[in-house]
């Protein structure tokens, strides 16, 4: 059934709702919350508990009132505000751009709303911007447990809801009516010795329960039922994934004599990257294909070991190709490629979106008739009119950044169907062994747990932006001393649907644009320049220059310098709104100095108080261990924010948490190896590939 068929969703909504990947029932009931609102408590005003989101019932006191505050530089701000009474007291709510409500409110009316209180000054006590129903109409907002959504634009909480109840009703109608096709959500795809050994309720009860639910064990039933089917069909696909891989054949290579190139390098390989490049050598030794992770912590040498073995694939006479996330980290990895191949013979050549005509041209040249022995670039690398003499070995930097499909990609530009290029992909992000069994299930995982000699801790604090004259004397110092700092920002310029109207309800983001003035004012003195992802890749690739030279003294960013930049001088990194980043983004920000002989440091600012805040500012502060910040990262964040966000190359779960749900999924992973001792009808065997399909499709990208 067409999501255009249900009421009130008209082009807009529906433009919305496909953009989210909404396009039929099934799909929106597949939309499952995010999280609940206990609003079976309703409080009294006297009864109402600040800086926390409460229900209250109370009758409109006063006519609704409303007023427009002028903002300099972008819209003039609307304000709507009433005042509600109860038998204990009186409240003030008040909503922003929203000035429709004077006229919903009825004085003498009583509704119910839902919404945080605040203090406002010490003075008064205020509801900001709650949702609201009235209290004679059978809604589905309060007095219940309520789902909360991730809702796509154009819908609030109250109208997305009410959305998802009207497409329940109508599949609940057309339930057991054979060929309608509008009931597609309650289709079970588990076979049923599955369901009958793990006790899980059928599709339909989960889906209706999930949503609103019935009783608190019917909720927990569905929870259980919906996070099994997930990662079931999922370690299902990764396994299909692996097992045709393992049965490909691969080139086979001959022995080579590293020692040339090692003692090209500036340092010796530690054990642990020893260890993993004798991985590799034994994988391209046994005439299968490899299709190895390298996953290592910042500073760790992972680019190091994949260079050795693009060395040793061109000893063979075969392309090596490095595809990276970014133009920045492409052309840093051209020049160490350039200056570690020159020397034996073999020519390397950069392909990226802001390479000039000509020399794509040449490029294009030289990768179709081998004389490219190493070819480094973007996803500029898997466009068609790329085509390879001889490809050997395919890397992959940064692997959460792209999709399985775009790596896959890579691959597929083999000299020969038959025989696949080997593959190698790294990772800078610490993957918890949890995480890692979905997101890396199809890869054999080498891990470089060892950083180089010589490499410091770098000291971190974190802070509130009152301490902001000390960290500009902070800069001055380092500045002083020879030294770089990056400052980064979480956004890129100041949004202009901001209605913060409080003071107390503001929480400045900071933004790229209006920092780099302020610091350029603040130290007029000092050459600050800022990079930002809306910059033309030409540009950023200056900044870029230009600071690893030391023309720029402090680089205001976004997280565009997130991954693999490498500039030794640079000993400061300080992070705004540091509250606004997942743990590993932190460290991986963090990664980015300490890469010279000179102490570094970190500094995280944020003025959020909360409890989580504070145990992760802390966990920055007291460890240096990417893989015990990536588990605490997953068990406060889940496993779709692990990244900061959600990143193309990580599977978007609906509903499952790996670290919540670690006993599911050891359950799941038993049950997939034993499917071929478990009954199975050919009916159900035919829906599990049906379904699989659709998880290689959209969840990992396409990738069969």
């Amino acid at each position: 059934m067409n999501i255009l068929k249900l009421s009130g969703v008209g082009a807009k909504r529906a433009h919305s709702l496909y953009t989210a990947g909404i396009s039929t029932v099934a799909d929106l009931l597949n939309h499952f919350p995010r999280d609940y609102d206990d609003r079976t408590q309703v409080k009294t005003v006297a009864e109402l508990s600040l800086d926390a989101v409460n229900t209250i019932r109370g009758i409109v006191a006063t006519d609704p009132e409303t007023a427009t505050l002028p903002r300099k530089g972008t819209k003039p701000l609307n304000i709507t505000k009433v005042i509600i009474k109860d038998h204990t007291g009186t409240l003030e709510l008040v909503w922003f751009n929203q000035p429709y409500l004077k006229k919903y409110f009825k004085k003498h009316g009583e509704y119910i709303f839902t919404g945080k209180v605040r203090s406002m000054h010490g003075q008064r006590v205020q509801m900001q911007s709650p949702e609201y129903e009235p209290c004679n109409e059978n809604e589905l907002s309060h007095a219940r447990i309520v789902p909360i959504y991730t809702t796509p634009p154009q819908f609030s909480q109250k109208t997305f809801r009410a959305l998802i109840h009207q497409a329940l009703e109508a599949s609940n109608r057309t339930a057991g009516q054979a060929g309608n096709g509008e009931n597609e959500a309650f289709i079970d795809h588990l076979p049923s010795s599955i369901r009958k050994k793990y006790n899980l309720c059928n599709r339909k009860t989960a889906i209706c329960n999930i949503h609103f639910p019935e009783s608190d064990e019917l909720f927990l039933a569905a929870r259980q039922r919906l996070v099994f089917e997930e990662l079931f069909f999922m370690q299902t696909a990764l396994l299909q994934m692996k097992g045709a891989t393992t049965a490909q054949a691969g080139i086979l290579f001959d022995d080579v004599d590293m020692k040339p190139f090692l003692r090209t390098l500036p340092f010796s390989l530690t054990n642990a990257q020893a260890g993993v490049l004798a991985d590799i050598a034994k994988d391209i030794s046994t005439g299968g294909r490899m299709n190895r992770l390298i996953q290592g912590d910042v500073g760790s040498g992972k680019t190091a070991v994949a260079m050795a073995a693009a060395y040793l694939a061109m000893k063979n006479g075969y392309q090596a190709a490095l595809m990276a996330p970014t133009d920045v980290l492409a052309n840093q990895h051209f020049m160490q490629c350039r200056q570690f191949f020159a020397p034996p013979g073999f020519e390397t050549v950069l392909l990226t979106g802001s390479i000039g005509a000509k020399a794509r041209r040449e490029a294009l040249a030289k990768i179709q008739d081998g004389r490219a022995a190493m070819i480094v670039g973007t996803h500029a690398l898997i466009q068609e009119k790329v085509e390879y003499a001889r490809l050997g070995l395919a890397i992959t930097d940064e692997q959460h950044r792209f999709g399985v499909n775009q790596r896959l990609s890579l691959t597929q530009k083999a000299m020969s169907d038959s025989v696949m290029p080997h593959t190698l992909v790294m990772t800078a992000t610490p993957i918890p062994r949890t995480l890692g069994m979905i997101l890396y299930g199809d890869l054999d995982i080498s891990i470089i747990n060892e950083l180089p000699p010589g490499r410091q801790v770098i000291k971190t604090y974190a802070v509130n932006s009152k301490y902001q004259q000390r960290i500009h004397d902070f800069i001055r110092k380092e500045v002083e001393q020879g030294r770089q700092a990056y400052i980064i920002c979480p956004a890129i310029e100041a949004s202009q649907e901001e209605a913060s109207e409080t003071a107390a309800a503001k929480a400045e983001m900071k933004n790229v644009i209006d920092y780099t003035a302020a610091l350029s004012a603040a130290l007029p003195d000092m050459k600050i320049s800022c990079l930002h992802g809306k910059m033309k890749p030409t540009d950023k690739q200056q900044i870029m220059d230009d600071f690893k030279s030391g023309c720029i003294h402090a680089l205001v960013s976004t997280t565009v310098i997130e991954v693999g930049v490498h500039v030794a001088n640079a000993t400061l990194m300080i992070i705004e709104n540091a509250e606004r980043f997942g743990l590993s983004q932190l460290h991986q920000l963090r990664g980015r100095v300490g890469r010279g002989e000179a102490q570094s440091y970190c500094v995280l600012i944020t003025d959020t108080k909360n409890d989580e805040t504070k145990q992760r500012m802390k966990a920055m502060c007291d460890t240096a261990d990417g893989f015990k910040l990536a588990e605490l990262d997953l068990e406060l964040r889940g496993a779709g924010d692990f990244f900061g966000t959600r990143q193309h190359g990580l599977p978007s779960f609906a509903i499952a948490n790996l670290y919540r749900d670690m006993d599911v999924l050891k359950e799941v992973q038993v049950t997939v190896v034993e499917m071929e001792r478990l009954e199975i009808s050919g009916e159900e065997e035919g829906a599990i590939k049906m379904r699989i399909a659709r998880v290689l499709d959209n969840t990992l990208g396409g990738v069969m």
